[in-house]
């Protein structure tokens, strides 16, 4: 049987794809920051592991306790809406740190047993601004796109080894509470300079045309996951879609 490890399972996307992947008989090892009880229905096939992408003590902890990983799912991340010029240095770093640092040190993580096994798949988890930049968002666009060149050259160097690479590209989820993680409230990242700026986006935020549910995205990692073809994209989502359809 399968094994499945995933970050960011507490809650959203995540979440999500923990129960979708457990729902089609695969085991799964759900991994968030802090541990907690009630997320998903009692069955052997699953198993909660402490994780913080961003420290390589807990990588390492947690991947000699998950044993051998067939599908690693990269989903932990952090949003951060604001002006860039009001964005502290200090907090684009870290959300550099967990949305590309955090990838990358996961998949050096679990390349090599993949490597010698000739069999494993590593799903990294996107986003949609990658396809159509979001104002606002412009350090988290950044890590995003990183994340996207790091993937696409990673699938070339992993195929000799019969592991694959691929990238799911989520749309707009309201339900997924985008900025949660971060510690800086909003507001504190819009100076009056863009208030008329920011006023229409936050309402196309409140209001969007075309949204994105998180059973989308926990979809889309499946199909990516158990995909043998060269395809590398997954966009996840009505709204998702079509930008990646208008190219």
């Amino acid at each position: 049987m399968n094994t499945a490890l995933i970050t960011g399972c507490s809650s959203g996307y995540g979440l999500e794809t923990a129960r979708h992947f457990l729902a089609n008989g695969w085991n799964v090892i759900a991994t968030m920051r802090t541990p907690r009880d009630g997320l998903f229905a009692q069955t052997d096939r699953i198993r909660i592991l402490a994780l913080d992408v961003t420290s390589p003590g807990s990588i390492a902890a947690a991947i000699e306790a998950a044993g051998p990983i067939d599908a690693l799912v990269n989903n932990a991340g952090i949003g951060v809406v604001g002006a860039f010029e009001a964005t502290p240095m200090a907090h684009v770093r870290k959300v550099f740190e967990t949305n590309t640092f955090g990838t990358m040190a996961m998949a050096q993580a679990v390349i090599p047993q993949m490597r010698a096994r000739r069999s494993g798949v590593i799903v990294n988890v996107t986003s949609s601004v990658t396809l159509a930049p979001m104002p606002l968002a412009a350090a988290y666009t950044a890590s995003k796109q990183a994340i996207e060149g790091f993937t696409g050259s990673l699938a070339h160097e992993l195929a000799a080894f019969n592991v694959r690479a691929r990238l799911v590209e989520p749309g707009y989820a309201p339900t997924t509470r985008f900025a949660a993680n971060t510690d800086i409230p909003v507001m504190d990242l819009i100076p009056e300079a863009y208030a008329d700026f920011a006023g229409p986006i936050f309402a196309g935020f409140a209001n969007p045309a075309l949204t994105t549910r998180e059973s989308d995205v926990a979809e889309a990692v499946w199909r990516a996951a158990n995909d043998t073809t060269a395809r590398l994209r997954y966009p996840a989502g009505a709204d998702a879609v079509a930008l990646a359809q208008a190219g």
